[in-house]
């Protein structure tokens, strides 16, 4: 379990504030490009569970992550349009995106109970992750207000989806 997330913790590792305190904060196009990646692969990685998994509390967990994780970043599309930002691709996202390619090819290694419990797992800890990164780095550096909300939205969002995550982790051991 540790080393499959190793990547993935590191790469959002490098949200921290402790990290940007070296260099400069995220930007707004960069926290934009970091947001919606981060929505693209926890919906990558459950359309994967949907097609694997025949645990009925982890496709249902799996359809809340596609149907929520997609709407935020409908609405993040829709405000980077209103705003005119385009979404600056950035190294965290790169390493978001390789770190969940990663994920992805082992995960698809599994079945059954075993593919349930790594997937589950790796949610909590991804939204562990994510959250932190929120709280911590993107929603402070955002400048723009209507950015930010759309942040602290998304997190109390996500921070349930943690929770549910959490709950069906603890009905899978």
């Amino acid at each position: 379990m540790f080393v499959r997330l190793s990547a993935a913790v590191a790469a959002i590792c490098l949200l921290s504030p402790a990290a940007f305190a070296a260099g400069a904060a995220p930007t707004d196009p960069q926290i934009a490009h970091i947001a919606y990646t981060a929505g693209v692969i926890d919906v990558e990685a459950a359309k994967q569970a949907l097609s694997i998994s025949k645990n009925k509390e982890v496709t249902a967990f799996a359809n809340e992550m596609v149907r929520d994780h997609e709407a935020v970043n409908k609405q993040a599309l829709d405000l980077v349009k209103k705003l005119k930002v385009t979404p600056e691709d950035n190294d965290t996202s790169r390493q978001l995106t390789k770190a969940a390619t990663e994920e992805r090819a082992k995960l698809a290694k599994l079945k059954g109970a075993a593919f349930d419990k790594a997937y589950v797992e790796n949610e909590v800890a991804y939204h562990k992750q994510v959250n932190s990164a929120l709280e911590g780095t993107l929603i402070p550096s955002a400048q723009n207000a209507e950015l930010k909300d759309l942040l602290k939205t998304g997190l109390k969002l996500f921070q349930g989806h943690e929770q549910h995550a959490e709950h069906v982790a603890s009905m899978l051991k």
